[in-house]
C-alpha cells in the first residue's frame, strides 16, 4: 500500500516490489497475477481494516450527528498522497478498462459505505436527531460531496486541505440535515 501511494501503480514493478517485501516477482505473480489484481487485493484489504474501524465508530453509544461526524472524518483523506485514498485513484483510472469481476469487488466495498451511511441517516431520522430525507438519496449526494471533496485532498489541490473540507462538510450536514438548520424548513409534522 505505500509503495503504491509512494510512486503510484505505474511506478511499480512487480520485481521492485518483490525486493521491498523479500519476495521473488514469480511468487507475486503467482498469488496475484497482475498488477491490476495486486491493487484491488490492496485496496480489499486496507477496506477491511476501515470498514471494521468503522463499524465499532458507527456502533458506539452516542448521538447519531456525533457518529455522522466520525464517519466523515474516517472517510476524508488525511492529506496529499494519503495511502488508502492513492489506492481508490488508482482503481478508478483503471475501472474504465476493467473485467467485470473487478467491477463488481469495487462496487462491493463502495456498497459497504453506502449501506452503513444509510443505515445511520435512518437511525436518527427514526430518532428525531436529524430532519426527514429519503436516507439512500441523502447518502449518495453526500458520498458524492466527500469524494470529489477528498479528490482535491488526495492530490493536494490548494485551498482543499483536510480541516476545510472537514469544515464544509459539517457546515453542509448542519445546513440540510439538522432539524432546525437553515436549509430544514419547517418542522416535521
Amino acid at each position: 500500500m505505500a509503495t503504491i501511494a509512494e510512486r503510484g501503480l505505474d511506478g511499480l514493478t512487480m520485481a521492485g516490489l518483490g525486493r521491498e517485501v523479500g519476495m521473488s516477482s514469480g511468487h507475486l505473480l503467482y498469488y496475484f497475477r497482475t498488477k491490476d489484481e495486486l491493487l484491488l487485493q490492496t485496496l480489499e484489504w486496507s477496506e477491511g481494516r476501515l470498514g471494521a474501524e468503522r463499524g465499532a465508530l458507527l456502533s458506539r453509544p452516542a448521538p447519531v450527528r456525533d457518529r455522522l461526524e466520525a464517519y466523515v472524518d474516517l472517510y476524508v483523506p488525511d492529506g496529499p498522497r494519503d495511502p488508502h485514498w492513492t489506492l481508490w485513484l488508482e482503481v478508478w483510472n483503471r475501472s474504465q478498462n476493467a473485467a467485470d469481476d473487478a467491477r463488481a469487488r469495487q462496487a462491493a466495498i463502495e456498497g459497504a459505505w453506502h449501506r452503513d451511511l444509510v443505515a445511520l441517516l435512518a437511525e436518527g431520522i427514526s430518532r428525531g436527531e436529524l430532519r426527514r430525507v429519503d436516507p439512500d438519496r441523502f447518502a449518495a449526494r453526500l458520498r458524492a460531496l466527500l469524494d470529489g471533496f477528498s479528490v482535491h485532498v488526495a492530490v493536494g489541490i490548494p485551498g482543499t486541505g483536510r480541516a476545510a473540507v472537514l469544515t464544509h462538510v459539517r457546515e453542509f450536514i448542519d445546513d440540510t440535515l439538522v432539524p432546525g438548520g437553515p436549509g430544514a424548513g419547517p418542522p416535521a409534522s
